[in-house]
């Protein structure tokens, strides 16, 4: 069975039927795409499907273009700003977790705007066994008033800190933690297991305004690792979260 069509088809909310109608084929056409992934349709087709489930056709099909031979090979999808990048892909790549779920956001705001009922999802994935961990900036130090005085709006980042901090300690059960830390000013990285949202922070842009990479990881010392090692450092430095 195709899992990730499956489940894209379910985050766009959406049903077979639906779809087929918003692609011109028959029903019957995408349930062999579903129920057979090496059913593979057109270009055309597949770029189609892409725009109405919210995804990137490569996240569906990914073997159809090949492994790049380069070191770019790691890479699903670029965005020119992370809001460009479709909430279905977040939702899809959550709840395809199944060993880990790192957000490693400054703030890690948006996704309490942006995702529902985020605390009880993340609970149910810390009871069933995945790791969820947040690495945050600490909302009392010197990197954060810098970068207030930089950003200079309304909702500074202390209180964005705060207000993920405060949703993080409503979670009800364990298995989800969280640190500071200051090192990740000016990079955030999401883990979900061997796929990863990256944003590079442009000078004194929000982080909605700056670019994002998705990355899957394909083998060991690509892209992918040198961003997981990057805030497996910054983990392992960083201070436990007290009430």
């Amino acid at each position: 069975m195709h899992q990730e069509l499956q489940r894209a088809i379910e985050s766009a909310g959406l049903s077979r039927s639906r779809l087929a109608r918003k692609v011109g084929v028959s029903v019957k056409t995408v349930d062999r795409w579903v129920s057979d992934p090496r059913r593979v349709p057109h270009q055309r087709t597949r770029d189609e499907v892409a725009s109405a489930l919210g995804v990137d056709a490569d996240m569906l099909w990914p073997k159809i273009r090949g492994a790049a031979p380069g070191p770019d090979r790691e890479i699903v999808a670029t965005y020119p700003y992370r809001n460009a990048c479709p909430t279905a892909v977040w939702s899809r790549l959550f709840d395809g977790a199944k060993r880990e779920i790192t957000y490693a956001g400054y703030t890690n705001y948006f996704i309490w705007q942006e995702q529902p009922r985020m605390p009880e999802r993340l609970a149910a994935k810390a009871a069933s066994g995945c790791a969820v961990r947040f690495l945050v900036g600490d909302p009392e130090s010197e990197v954060t008033r810098r970068r207030e005085e930089i950003e200079a709006v309304p909702l500074t980042v202390s209180t964005r800190i705060r207000i993920t901090l405060d949703a993080l300690s409503r979670i009800n059960g364990d298995g989800v933690e969280a640190r500071l830390s200051d090192g990740h000013i000016a990079l955030s990285v999401f883990r979900f297991d061997d796929e990863m949202l990256v944003t590079p922070h442009l000078a004194n842009l929000l982080g909605h305004d700056s670019p994002l990479l998705h990355l899957r990881r394909r083998g060991s010392g690509g892209l992918f690792d040198r961003f997981a090692e990057h805030v497996d450092a910054l983990w392992g430095e960083a201070r436990p979260v007290t009430a």
